[in-house]
Order: structure tokens, then sequence, then C-alpha cells
């Protein structure tokens, strides 16, 4: 018996993993935008699907999702979880796999660490180091 050898861990997974994860993240992105998901907590939010995971059976899909300007996050998750079975259907019918993956939902990261710099670009020391009539300018 050779040994186990998992040695396609690319970051992400094998190249399966990341085209399955990228055509499921396509599918949600599209269900999300038409605003198929009736649900309350979702109206009103353009929500990013950056990055779907896939794990390497490719039966359990982590989908990473930000709210336009990080509103909400925890209502919007929470939102998409209420609503996994019919996504999963939706899934199901635009991507063709043997199995319709199970759908996690999870906020994306990424986001935060941009956030947290925006707030600090609008912190008035650094508006004042940043203002056009600066010492600098003589013109």
């Amino acid at each position: 018996m050779p040994g186990h050898h998992k040695k396609s861990s690319a970051p992400g997974g094998s190249q399966r993993q990341l085209r399955v994860g990228e055509t499921v993240r396509h599918a949600i992105a599209d269900i999300l935008s038409q605003g198929s998901v009736h649900d309350p907590d979702l109206e009103g939010h353009i929500i990013t699907v950056p990055e779907v995971r896939m794990s390497p059976d490719l039966k359990l899909a982590t989908v990473y999702v930000m709210p336009l300007g990080g509103r909400d996050i925890d209502k919007v998750i929470a939102a998409l979880e209420r609503n996994k079975k019919f996504l999963r259907g939706e899934v199901a019918r635009r991507v063709n796999l043997k199995f319709a993956p199970d759908l996690r939902f999870r906020a994306d990261e990424r986001f935060d660490e941009a956030e947290r710099i925006e707030k600090l670009l609008r912190t008035p020391a650094v508006q004042r180091d940043l203002a056009p009539d600066s010492q600098d300018s003589e013109e």
C-alpha cells in the first residue's frame, strides 16, 4: 500500500477543488445579485462572495461573504444560513456536480483589515497630512 500522499495541497486545494470552488462562488454570487433569496435581512444588501473553498471530497463549500461596507455581517450570515437549503438547491441546478455541496457561510475577514486602514485614513491627523494645502504646495 503506497503512502497516503496528499502533496497536491496547494493553498486552497487541488486544481479541481479550486475550479469547483470558483464555479460555486460564481453561482452563489449570481443568485445573491439577482435577489432570489427572499429574506428581510438580505434585502438592501449588496453581498460580495470573494471566495469559496471546497473540501477535498467536494461535499462541503465554505462560502466567504461580505456585505458592501461590512454592515450587519452577523445578520447577513445568519440569513444565509437560514436559506442554506434554498441556496444549495439553486447551486445544484447551476453547477453540474454529482452531489450538491453542503454550504457553510463565513465572514470574509480580509475586509476587516481594509476597513481598519480606511478608518485610520479618515482620522483628523492623517486627513491634515493628506490635505492638498500642506506645507509643500508652493505653486
